[in-house]
This record gives structure tokens, sequence and C-alpha cells, in this order.
């Protein structure tokens, strides 16, 4: 079964839904803003993927910050930073069982998912 992860409000989440509703493919969401993430989902996202590509850096969370945060990060303090701010997360994040995705791009989804 593929999860989508993601937060509800976000554009490029609903156009994510919207595609795989579309293409019909069965996914079970989950709103990482209500439902949360564990340590152990997000270490492994940035295992696989790698945690630069993980961390938004364009969002409000991530310019709400202080400034010697966003200076310290790093692949040791990232994943306890991203638990407790899950918005720091790109999105959506889909997980295919096998495989994870990082965002939303047509193209990738099509020689994936179908």
């Amino acid at each position: 079964m593929i999860t989508l992860f993601g937060i509800s409000q976000c554009d490029t989440v609903r156009k994510a839904r919207k595609w795989l509703d579309a293409n019909n493919i069965n996914y079970t969401f989950h709103d990482f803003r209500r439902q949360g993430l564990t340590l152990e989902q997000v270490s492994a996202w940035c295992s696989e993927l790698g945690w630069e590509k993980v961390l938004n850096k364009r969002g409000t969370t991530w310019r709400q910050l202080p400034e010697d945060t966003k200076h310290t990060v790093n692949e040791t303090s990232v994943v306890p930073l991203l638990v407790a701010h899950p918005t720091l997360i790109k999105r959506p994040i889909i997980d295919t069982g096998s495989q994870r995705l990082v965002g939303f791009s047509e193209t990738n989804y099509q020689q994936i998912l179908l």
C-alpha cells in the first residue's frame, strides 16, 4: 500500500493527491502535522534520500527558526528538528513500500506508480 505523507493544507500535496485519485491509485494519506512522525521514520527518509533533500528551506517554518539553529543544522541534528517541526519536511513524501519519493513530479509519478 502506498502512503502519501504531507500536510493537508499544502498545495503540492493537493496536486499529488489529485493526480493519485485521477489515476485510480490507492493510497493512505498521513498528515504529519496532525498525526506526527517518529524519529525512525524521519531518520530512514534522511538516510535513504539525503537530509538536504528532505529539509525544506523555502518555507515559513525555516525562516522563523533562530539563525544559530539554521547555521548548525547537520546530519545529526536534522532528524530531531524535523520531528519537532514537521512542516520543515519537503512535501509530499510518497512511500511505495520499496521506494520513497520527495515532492510532486507527474513524470516521476507516472514512471514509478503506473
